[in-house]
């Protein structure tokens, strides 16, 4: 745990990816190897272990330490785990740890999973008490799942992939041979076919043993991205060699069918299975068997939406009821059906269609999908283009499109491959521009991690008379010279107070960008927008000025 919990201090203090591989690559040199999957397990976000909850961590401070203080505390901290690990007190009447020495990672998860529950929380004191403050705040990020430490996924497989690399070249194999043998890619689909703490991951990619066999596993392959693309770009292309197709707005997934099972993962290769079993239910494993790219969609049966098979497409908004739910509840599913939107196919039956073109992919999707009876599917439709122009035209018809379904346009070559990654001059993404208003600043509150210092999260409003109606929350969009000076103006305008919450003079106007607005009953002005961001500060508008909440009323789909 001391070794792990240093690692995980150093990442969060570290900004350079170069200096966070190299930090992990450090420590997986060093560490017990039953410790080091673990760690790449609880890194990587793939540590599916919950030891307890954050409430559990906040109702043992505030019986330690007076309320007022731990309020004051975290107010001016901005994060609870942190604020926790400096206030920790051990008291007279707490549990005595049975183990005089630190737990290693690997002796406290497997603590964690063998105590019975109403052991959790007396063994949780005893560690507590024994660790210092950099530890414990490790501790209660790894046991609250909760280690966001600037570190995805897919990072931690290409250090993986250059770790292995490095080994091999150390044995004398050729830098070439290594990174074809230890490769992004091959990680990518070794991953979900292994499970932490990644025993014999770790032994093939030392050269003590062969590749994990993940024959029987169903694995995600990595998927192909695109690159934005602005019209001086599009005027170079030789644009009837390229297809359009819609870029709908919903979340990126892959399918897999095959015999062993079904699974569906986000483009991450984060498997996201259990949050859908409505939609993977209504897929045959013998009819339908294949790797197919696409977009999860949520789906309604109203009759002003663009129509599917038997359904039709809701606006991403309907699809957030669906996001994060590990097990959604059988009204909730009845409520808010999703489906997918097919764009690509890298296999179908136990053909590899990753090196066949966008053309041949695409006459083989279709007659697949002639041939299957899956109503939660449907088939994206492509157009085909002579001439700049009518690109522009499509995407001005995705601008114009109302539905909440449609963000953009892609453009694909006939001939490109499928291949993982971002290729270059190969797939094309034209989001369309984002909706725009003029908003005033009604409340700040402090960011959290390292904004914690600055006033960075902010609520604004419009107009709806002679009052202000909040319609959003925005902390992005802005750069961190502009953030001081916005803070400098909250600290010089603050006006009134609640916990830590700052009201301030209803004066300063921002310029907000957004992809959507819906109608909402959670919301005082009735209204919710959809990815809210600073576009610019408009220190020169006067507050009279901004937009009401009516203008924002008729952009609502």
């Amino acid at each position: 745990m001391i070794d792990f919990a240093k690692l995980v201090d150093q990442l969060y203090f570290t900004s350079s990816n170069l200096a966070k591989a190299a930090l992990i690559k450090q420590y997986l040199s060093v560490a017990a190897p039953t410790d080091r999957g673990w760690a790449i397990a609880a890194i990587a976000g793939t540590l599916q272990l919950e030891f307890f909850k954050r409430k559990t961590i906040k109702d043992l401070i505030t019986k330690r330490v007076d309320p007022i203080l731990f309020d004051l505390s975290y107010d001016y901290v901005g994060e609870m785990s942190e604020t926790v690990a400096h206030l920790w007190q051990a008291q007279d009447d707490d549990p005595i740890a049975e183990f005089e020495e630190i737990l290693s990672l690997n002796e406290l998860i497997a603590q964690f999973q063998s105590l019975p529950k109403k052991e959790i929380e007396p063994f949780l004191i005893t560690l507590l008490n024994q660790l210092n403050a950099a530890q414990r705040w490790a501790l209660i990020k790894l046991g609250t799942r909760g280690l966001r430490i600037g570190v995805s996924a897919q990072f931690v497989k290409k250090i993986l992939a250059e770790y292995g690399q490095e080994h091999a070249v150390s044995r004398g194999i050729s830098e070439q041979t290594a990174k074809e043998q230890y490769s992004v890619e091959e990680l990518e689909r070794l991953w979900h076919g292994v499970k932490p703490p990644y025993d014999s991951l770790f032994d093939w990619l030392e050269g003590n043993a062969d590749k994990p066999d993940v024959s029987q596993s169903i694995t995600f392959q990595p998927v192909m991205l695109s690159h934005p693309i602005d019209e001086s770009t599009l005027d170079c292309l030789d644009i009837k060699n390229w297809t359009a197709e819609w870029k709908f707005d919903g979340i990126r997934v892959q399918l897999v069918i095959t015999k062993k099972g079904k699974a569906l993962f986000s483009r991450t290769g984060d498997d996201i299975s259990h949050s859908f079993p409505d939609l993977l239910v209504s897929f045959d494993e013998d009819t339908c068997a294949g790797v197919f790219d696409g977009e999860l969609l949520a789906l309604q049966t109203n009759k002003e939406k663009q129509e599917s098979k038997t359904y039709k497409i809701a606006s991403f908004n309907q699809l957030q009821q669906r996001l994060n739910k590990k097990r959604p509840s059988k009204k909730l599913m009845n409520e808010c059906p999703v489906g997918i939107m097919l764009y690509d196919a890298l296999k179908i039956g136990n053909e590899d269609l990753r090196a066949h073109s966008l053309v041949v992919r695409q006459s083989k999707l279709n007659k697949w999908f002639e041939s299957v009876n899956a109503d939660k599917l449907m088939l994206s439709q492509t157009f085909g283009i002579d001439s700049a122009e009518e690109a522009k035209a499509l995407r001005e018809r995705a601008s114009q499109q109302h539905g909440g379904y449609i963000e953009g346009l892609m453009l694909k070559r006939n001939d490109s491959l499928y291949i993982a990654g971002r290729p270059k001059n190969q797939w094309f993404k034209w989001k369309r521009d984002p909706l725009l208003i003029d908003a005033v600043m009604m409340y700040a509150q402090r960011g959290h991690g390292k904004r914690s210092s600055f006033y960075s999260d902010y609520t604004f409003g419009c107009w709806q008379g002679e009052s202000l109606l909040p319609v959003g929350k925005a902390y992005s969009g802005f750069t961190d010279v502009e953030l001081k000076e916005i803070d400098k103006w909250i600290r010089q305008n603050t006006v009134g107070r609640f916990g830590p919450v700052k009201e301030v003079k209803k004066e300063l106007v921002f310029e907000l960008a957004f992809d959507s607005v819906h109608l909402s009953k959670r919301h005082k002005s009735g209204l919710a927008l959809r990815f809210p961001r600073v576009h610019r500060i408009r220190w020169d508008k006067p507050a009279h000025e901004a937009d009401t909440v009516t203008n924002l009323r008729n952009l609502a789909e």
